[in-house]
């Protein structure tokens, strides 16, 4: 089940691209984590750094060998054989995340067992807006379109004037932008940028220096970067202001 790219990647236009949140906060320590491609072995790794006991799972000895070492656990199985999945142990989990690539069908099977078993949190990657709607039918409580996301921040980004861009919900983001001309050597009081521009100054990187809270007397130099927040059409506005 190693993860794959698909070239043939489509962009639907209505989809809504935001995976939801559990019904509730998780108070779990475990996590099942299907398909050890680079998506995968980037969550479980992550997973691991933040504290929690990862079982990975895939049907390629080669990526099991490649994570022994990395996860709490990892096995070799046939992630679409609900009795498979049974036999390692996978009712037992209150959270998975089903990181298969291109193979649909296997996201799907596996998704479906996964649901089956009784699990109560699903997260599954989708590659396309079908691939996303059957997951949601079978049994995915959560459904991310990663190359999707990926592809809209890098666009931002090429611009040249986002350094860094984040979707936090649909037509809501997080801007990285360097302070515009016009606010070099003003407070954050004295630019008005907010009753200007419509968004918020969250946090300023002085050059040099680390990110830090920005306050109405924070001093905006030439250089300086900005953490701006805001609807996704004022952010990119203000982020184009030279």
């Amino acid at each position: 089940m190693a993860d794959r790219s698909d070239s043939n990647f489509d962009l639907p236009a209505h989809v809504e691209w935001r995976p939801e949140p559990p019904p509730v906060a998780g108070d779990w320590d475990e996590v099942l984590v299907i398909g050890l491609g680079r998506f995968g072995s980037a969550v479980g790794a992550t997973l691991e750094h933040l504290g929690y006991e990862v079982l990975g799972v895939d049907e390629s000895p080669e990526a099991v060998q490649s994570h022994a070492s990395t996860f709490t656990h990892v096995v070799e199985a046939d992630s679409t054989n609900y009795d498979a999945l049974k036999q390692l142990g996978a009712s037992d989990f209150e959270c998975a995340v089903v990181c298969i690539g291109s193979d649909i069908e296997a996201s799907i099977l596996t998704t479906a067992a996964l649901h089956d078993l009784g699990i109560e949190n699903i997260w599954a990657k989708a590659i396309t807006d079908s691939h996303g709607r059957i997951l949601r039918r079978v049994g995915a409580d959560s459904v991310i379109f990663p190359e999707h996301d990926m592809g809209v921040r890098v666009a931002h980004m090429v611009t040249g004037r986002m350094i860094d861009y984040i979707e936090l919900d649909s037509g809501f983001a997080l801007v990285e932008t360097r302070v515009p001309r016009e606010a070099h050597n003003k407070t954050l009081l004295e630019a008005s940028l907010r009753a200007k521009y419509d968004v918020t100054v969250v946090c300023i990187k002085p050059q040099g220096k680390s990110f830090t809270y920005a306050t109405p007397a924070t001093l905006m130099q030439e250089g300086d970067i900005l953490l701006v927040a805001g609807e996704t059409r004022h952010v990119e506005r203000f982020a184009n202001v030279n």
